[in-house]
């Protein structure tokens, strides 16, 4: 299984980093720096997908490139 990409941008409302999942819906965390921010989004996404297998939910095949990736 691929891995799912994981978007982090910096928030100027927020005052720091958001990262997200983009394949899996609501998936996002925030941190100060980018690493703490990747950290939080991987941990939320573990949790995701364990939610997702416990209630027997479909869990999405990674599909989510960014447009550059795209254009190759």
């Amino acid at each position: 299984m691929k891995d799912y990409h994981i978007n982090i941008f910096y928030s100027d409302e927020d005052e720091g980093y958001i990262a997200d999942v983009p394949d899996l819906k609501n998936c996002s965390a925030f941190g100060e720096t980018p690493n703490e921010a990747l950290l939080q989004v991987l941990a939320a996404q573990k949790l995701w997908l364990d939610e997702a297998r416990n209630s027997n939910l479909p869990i999405p095949t990674p599909q989510y490139r960014p447009i550059i990736y795209k254009a190759i």
